[in-house]
């Protein structure tokens, strides 16, 4: 897959691509609809997503909360997964903050990356104050040359599939509705950082992440399947993870501690994915270690059973 920042200078043979637009944070089952679509509209084309980095959300307002459900990387993992060829990753700036809907559909879509065909959602809005809508991109196609198909929202029973909604999911703590939506199961991607070694200590070792700047799930124990995607022992495994603060230790930032069945290695450093299954307890204080030892055995007992039911 070809990665591409910006929408100036674009060689020519990367041009013509079948685009579909959109954040794409979950690449949902929405999502994927749209890449489908976009797919078929120009079966001889290239498959290209257009996307901005950081996501608009986060540019105009870069202290709030966290929200998103995937980094960047993660995203384009996943992207290449579903067989996109070009991803345009635009550096959402102050300048394509400015753009018009018609600048948009001009210099970006026409005259930069020089789209065959666009494919988007029928909620779309673009351009600068999000004026632009579905139909508006219709009309700009037809000045400018290029093609453009609208898509239906994609329901789960009676209701939207949108990051909103998986974000709902999770911070409730029901991967399993979330990865319903998401038509895969949510994973946190990132690198194994050093922590105080103290799991090592209490036998259940855990190969550690922060969550920082994402849509933190609700805290406590996962069952989950970590996907070790770099280094000797790159492969995937089964375990359990713990998503908090550690209230036993009296620590206060988020992480994500993932301990993995049978497994004995170094992976400090590596790039991990970890699949939520299933939420299995809130996170606790215990009396003692051994209490708390206990209850690790516990969870993971019933992690196994759980996995082993799949």
């Amino acid at each position: 897959m070809h990665v591409f920042r910006d929408h100036t200078f674009i060689d020519p043979k990367y041009r013509g691509a079948s685009i579909a637009i959109g954040n794409f944070d979950g690449v949902h089952r929405g999502h994927q609809k749209v890449i489908d679509i976009a797919r078929a509209a120009a079966p001889s084309a290239p498959l290209g997503i257009l996307t901005f980095e950081p996501h608009p959300r986060q540019y105009f307002a870069p202290k709030g909360e966290s929200f998103r459900l995937m980094n960047a990387t993660a995203r384009a993992h996943r992207l290449e997964k579903l067989g996109v060829e070009r991803l345009y990753e635009l550096n959402f700036n102050a300048s394509l903050s400015t753009f018009s809907a018609r600048a948009f559909a001009q210099e970006i879509l026409s005259e930069g990356i020089g789209a065959r065909h666009v494919t988007v959602g029928e909620d779309f809005r673009f351009g600068k104050g999000r004026t632009g809508n579905a139909t508006d991109l219709i009309a700009f196609g037809k000045e400018f040359g290029f093609g453009v198909t609208i898509v239906e929202l994609v329901a789960d029973g009676d209701d939207e599939v949108s990051s909103s909604a998986i974000r709902a999911a999770l911070s409730a703590g029901h991967p399993e509705v979330a990865a319903r939506m998401l038509g895969h199961y949510h994973r946190i991607e990132g690198q194994v950082i050093r922590g105080d070694q103290r799991g090592r200590e209490l036998g259940y070792p855990t190969a550690n992440m922060s969550i920082s700047g994402l849509h933190p799930p609700k805290f406590g124990v996962y069952v989950v399947r970590v996907d070790i995607l770099t280094g000797p022992y790159a492969g995937t495994y089964s375990g359990a993870a713990s998503m908090g603060v550690r209230p036993m230790f009296g620590e206060n930032l988020p992480n994500l501690e993932s301990y993995l069945f049978d497994f004995k290695g170094d992976i400090y450093g590596e790039n991990i994915s970890v699949a939520l299954i299933q939420y299995l307890r809130p996170e606790e204080k215990f009396d003692g270690l051994e209490a708390l030892i206990a209850q690790m055995d516990a969870d993971c007992v019933k992690a196994r059973q759980i996995l082993a039911a799949l």
